[in-house]
């Protein structure tokens, strides 16, 4: 075999270790991707019933209910076009309540019912996650000049006054 020869397979033998390296780093990187969506976006995707997504909206008015044992927790999160209802097992967070924004992370059953791993509540009067807020404003149920909306809506930048 002639230098060239065995520089060519090194070579080749180099390509094919980095070709398979990215190849586990994509397939860890999208085991542990997690997409958001509206309830609008949920029903109309097609979802595996195995894969990891954020759903994120507002709590519905009169739709929070606890379970017998003190810890299952159902609800339903709106973005005034669809809904879907949601079951959560744990505590929720102080911040949590109906007509306020809220995001849970979870799986979408076969039976139409999002099982909820972790909930998520806005965590002041100024914010709102951006994703929710496009999709209220899609909706229609986006109210522009209330104060939430200005602050939600204005961008930030670190050292700021006013």
């Amino acid at each position: 075999m002639t230098r060239k020869q065995q520089r060519l397979g090194l070579l080749a033998l180099g390509m094919a270790a980095l070709g398979g390296a990215t190849a586990l780093v994509l397939t860890a990187f999208n085991d542990n991707l997690v997409f958001f969506y509206s309830p609008s976006e949920l029903k109309a995707k097609a979802v595996a019933a195995d894969r990891r997504v954020r759903i994120g909206g507002l709590v519905e008015a009169h739709s929070l209910s606890r379970g017998a044992d003190g810890r299952s927790i159902s609800f339903r999160i709106t973005d005034g076009a669809a809904d879907i209802a949601v079951l959560y097992q744990g505590p929720l967070p102080d911040l949590f309540r109906e007509g306020q924004g809220a995001v849970a992370e979870g799986k979408l059953r076969t039976d139409g019912v999002f099982a909820a791993s972790s909930v998520l509540a806005k965590h002041d009067e100024n914010y709102m996650p951006r994703e929710v807020v496009e999709a209220l404003k899609k909706s229609g149920h986006w109210q522009e000049g209330s104060a939430l909306n200005d602050a939600a809506a204005a961008p930030t930048t670190a050292g700021q006054t006013k």
